[in-house]
């Protein structure tokens, strides 16, 4: 029945965006029409209590759109609408979007080998081998490239060493996503900083600059980009992404390794995913309290673009790190889209249903020198896996509360699962800093 409900829900949820007129700003200039959250419905006595959340967690910028509205705009810290900031690898989504563009222009075809572009020898890969890798590799972080270099963003042919057969092995290598940028380069004859500004900045408004790889804009930018990316490409009555099988193919799980990463896209409730900095298959979803069909461009500390379709919403964050300065953090989305969760309230949403009890809850999160484990497990086994999967540490459940020493642990993400004495499994992502 509960299935039932929630079908229906979602159902309606659809309707209801197929009839919704999504607003556009101008291109110019700071108007953006704005929709108080009392008009939505939302729960206005939670808003002061994610405000909270975010400031406490190094936030300088957070927009929520809704239909392309501005219901939500808060700054902090001295942070304006006028401040610039980093998107770190939530850029790569521009990147995405402009790949596709320069594919439907004829400019290049994601199938071509990388080496069309770049010339042969642009790694130190057996030149067999190096053919093999094309752009949609690129797109998808499965170059094969070798991931155990001291500079994953060197581009240099001598940082580029062969590890595996190209769609072989997912790992997030970031040299190989900015050669994308070369790429686009070689197959359209000018900059990279020409490109956005002519296929993207000048059609939508969202200005910024590429420096070292990485895109700087102000908040309503990343805004904009999102609203573009949320409307399938389309700005108002301008249609820039054309290709529509691309757009789809973007937004959904590029390749079996990873199904939780699209065209340099992050997606949400797809079973399991692989993280930045690891070759450890994670299980569950990337974010259990968002909605399954979120899709997100996430980037290190805590930059992040997510997009919910079903309920025409566009949410933004910048700031310094909330939790962990790894390339792609995701321990604070879960809180924060928790507090979201309890902001939607009372509306047809269509947020999840989340149980009112785990099996364990591990703090404090981040940790430093033990944590703390209590859970329902009273028979059975822990172990702790490093980021790239290997067991750190491991013992027997005979209590419902244990502590674990970390201060021998490296700082990083780890995942601590718990198994009952009937293979009942339950997963907490921590982060050690110690």
């Amino acid at each position: 029945m509960k299935k039932l409900v929630l079908t229906l829900v979602a159902l309606v949820t659809l309707c209801s965006k197929s009839n919704a007129q999504l607003y556009f700003p101008p291109l110019i200039g700071s108007t953006w029409d704005t929709v108080s959250p009392q008009q939505l419905g939302w729960c206005t006595n939670r808003i002061d209590s994610l405000y909270d959340l975010l400031q406490r967690n190094n936030t300088k910028a957070f927009i929520i759109l809704k239909d392309g509205k501005i219901a939500i705009e808060k700054y902090f810290d001295n942070f304006t609408s006028d401040s610039v900031w980093y998107w770190a690898s939530a850029g790569k989504t521009i990147t995405s979007f402009l790949v596709g563009v320069a594919q439907q222009e004829g400019k290049l075809s994601i199938y071509d080998s990388t080496s069309k572009y770049l010339g042969s020898g642009w790694t130190t890969c057996p030149p067999a081998k190096e053919g093999l890798i094309t752009i949609r590799h690129q797109l998808t972080m499965t170059t094969g490239l070798d991931y155990t270099v001291l500079d994953d963003n060197c581009k240099l042919p001598a940082c580029l060493k062969y590890k595996a057969d190209a769609g072989n092995q997912w790992y997030y290598h970031n040299a190989a996503y900015l050669l994308l940028q070369d790429v686009i380069e070689s197959a359209t004859g000018g900059t990279y900083q020409q490109y956005t500004n002519s296929k993207l900045s000048l059609k939508t408004g969202v200005s910024g600059l590429w420096y070292d790889g990485v895109f700087y804009s102000k908040p309503r930018s990343m805004a904009r980009f999102g609203l573009l990316m949320l409307n399938h490409g389309i700005w108002k009555n301008d249609t820039l992404l054309k290709d529509t099988a691309y757009y789809r193919q973007m937004m959904n799980t590029s390749q079996n390794l990873n199904p939780s990463y699209g065209y340099l896209w992050w997606l949400n409730g797809k079973g399991s995913y692989k993280l930045p900095g690891s070759t450890f298959t994670f299980p569950g979803d990337l974010c259990p309290p968002a909605p399954d069909e979120m899709v997100a461009g996430l980037g290190k500390n805590d930059q992040k673009l997510y997009l919910w379709p079903s309920q025409n919403m566009v949410i933004i964050r910048m700031g310094n790190p909330a939790s962990d300065s790894s390339l792609v953090p995701v321990v604070f989305d879960r809180d924060l889209w928790a507090e979201l969760n309890k902001l939607f309230c009372n509306t047809n949403t269509g947020v999840k249903d989340m149980p009112e009890t785990n099996m364990t809850r591990v703090y404090p999160n981040p940790a430093s020198g033990q944590i703390t484990v209590e859970s329902t497990i009273k028979k059975g086994f822990w172990e702790m896996f490093s980021s790239r999967g290997e067991v750190v540490a491991q013992g027997e459940l005979n209590a419902e509360t244990i502590m674990i020493p970390t201060t021998r642990l490296a700082n990083g993400l780890y995942l601590f699962i718990m198994k009952d004495e009937f293979g009942k499994q339950s997963a907490e992502r921590v982060i050690i800093h110690n």
